[in-house]
């Protein structure tokens, strides 16, 4: 039986300050680099065509994390997660337009926390969701938030001149309302234009600007997180990045149907994807446009490592390397036409596995890879543990456990299993990922258990979960659903005020090999 840890047990790093000007026991600087619907297309995670070098540097010289998924793979919730220690089903921010204040006054972000014991904390680029009515939270850092877009394009055709559906959404241009009487903008676009003319670039090039006043001024250790927007679709990246790829080379999805026997409500069907052109708004996209977009999304990887490869140089070339924790972090997965589907918005492997790599100058060893599963919520209380502050408390309940031991020793373990959820409609999935299998229960408002519909699935056997097992397998759903049940049930609104963290973490039982 493997059980998270109810202990947190702060470490002093003793890092090497070459160029900071601070003492050699000064706290850690940390850089937390966010990329946006990016799944472990990789060249590190062993994928075959990905031309990823600046991404795959940095897990040569850190660690790198097999078995990471986000508690909900849809961009808000899921960085609410990330900046709470909180899940989603604690906290009932489930949707884009959830508004933090408002569900959780009082609640405590990671960088309030580092912010709090020292820090001078800053953000750019996409950090918290920005868009469909959300207006992020750019209180939560020291430094005004560095903005910039979302969806954008650089050729007049891409949008015919007017303003389109998802800019709308994405700059509160029309928040809540439908956005259909608005043309649909280009799914991709393929500019012979410098890194700079899209966001990431301009991300890339501030970031590094800020670092660059740091090694001039290194008063407080810094806390920076980077947002990248690509490859959130539309898949518009220079044309030298598209031209890493042949076409014919790129994969196609192996399995393109619903699971078998899986609810139907489960299915990820039309939403974000239609509103680009010239895919069509209802039915299947066929094999020509499959390809084009399977293109883009790498494309736009390649593209945002080379921006990410920029910051990695300053970081060394400024000295910082040694002083600076870096985590990168996928906000969640994307569906590459398995299943039929496309973009995140299920509980299915391909939307909610995520990249996960930190590099802890004098804890990690360059290179090491860990089976141990690990969540977005993970993460808060792994940086706190690392850079010696306490363990973060606030009226939140803290979900994350520290993934500090891992980090020590790749084959360390803190827990057996990974916990996420999505809804659908009125019905909340909940779900338990394990070495092995994945088990969903759905549940409606006062659905009881034994009418919940389950699904089930075994990666040693189907990897490409083409059918649901629950009712060959009724050992194992068992088995699986006593995991599940020690998680709390989810909650429709924000839980009350003033409840401590961590919370206590029942004993767990599955075993890394169910």
């Amino acid at each position: 039986m493997l059980l998270r840890s109810l202990l947190f047990l702060p470490i002093v790093l003793l890092l090497a300050t070459p160029n900071s000007g601070r003492g050699a026991d000064s706290p850690p600087n940390v850089l937390l680099i966010l990329v946006d619907d990016l799944k472990p297309a990789l060249g590190c995670y062993g994928d075959p065509v990905a031309v990823t070098p600046s991404i795959d540097r940095l897990a040569a010289s850190g660690l790198r994390f097999e078995n990471a998924y986000a508690n909900q793979a849809v961009c808000a919730p899921s960085r609410y997660t990330l900046m709470l220690g909180s899940r989603a089903t604690s906290t009932g921010l489930y949707g884009l337009g959830g508004s933090l204040r408002k569900s959780l006054p009082d609640a405590v972000t990671m960088p309030q926390w580092f912010s709090r014991h020292g820090y001078y904390t800053q953000s750019l680029g996409k950090v918290f969701h920005i868009g469909h009515g959300n207006p992020g939270h750019p209180e939560s850092f020291d430094a005004p938030h560095f903005k910039d877009k979302v969806v954008e394009y650089v050729l007049p055709e891409s949008t015919g001149g007017k303003l389109t559906r998802e800019e709308a959404y994405f700059n509160n241009a029309k928040p809540g309302v439908p956005n259909h009487e608005l043309p649909r903008g280009a799914a991709w676009e393929a500019a012979d234009v410098a890194d700079d003319a899209y966001a990431d670039g301009r991300v890339a090039a501030e970031t590094i600007r800020r670092l660059e006043a740091y090694q001039a001024d290194p008063d407080r250790p810094f806390f920076i997180a980077a947002g990248f927007a690509r490859p959130h679709l539309p898949f518009t990246a220079p044309k030298r990045y598209w031209d890493l790829y042949d076409p014919a080379e790129l994969p196609m999805p192996e399995y393109a149907q619903p699971p078998a026997g899986a609810p139907g409500y489960a299915a990820k069907r039309g939403g974000e994807i239609t509103q680009y052109k010239p895919l069509p708004e209802r039915g299947q996209i066929g094999p020509k446009q499959t390809r084009r977009l399977i293109h883009g999304y790498y494309a736009s990887v390649s593209y945002v490592d080379a921006q990410i490869g920029r910051v990695l140089d300053a970081l060394d070339r400024l000295g910082l390397a040694e002083d600076t924790i870096v985590v990168l972090w996928g906000d969640h997965g994307f569906h590459l036409g398995d299943h039929g589907y496309w973009t995140k918005h299920t509980n299915y492997e391909q939307a909610t596995r995520i990249p996960l790599l930190v590099r802890a100058p004098g804890v990690t060893t360059p290179g090491s890879a860990a089976g141990q599963p690990a969540e977005s919520v993970d993460i808060f209380l792994t940086l706190a543990e690392l850079a010696g502050l306490p363990a973060p408390r606030g009226p939140q309940p803290i979900d994350g456990l520290s993934l500090a031991p891992v980090l020590r020793d790749p084959e360390a373990r803190v827990d057996d299993h990974v916990y996420h959820c999505f809804p659908k409609g009125d019905r909340m999935g909940r779900a338990v990922r394990t070495q092995r299998h994945r088990l969903v229960e759905w549940r409606g408002p006062g659905q009881g258990r034994a009418s919940a519909d389950l699904e089930l699935y075994d990666y040693q056997t189907d990897p490409l979960e083409r059918t649901n097992l629950a009712a060959e397998q009724p050992e194992t759903v068992a088995r699986l659903r006593a995991i599940l049940d020690q998680h709390p049930e989810a909650v429709s609104d924000a839980p009350k005020p003033n409840r401590p963290g961590p919370r206590p973490k029942p004993n767990r039982s599955g075993g890394t090999t169910t």
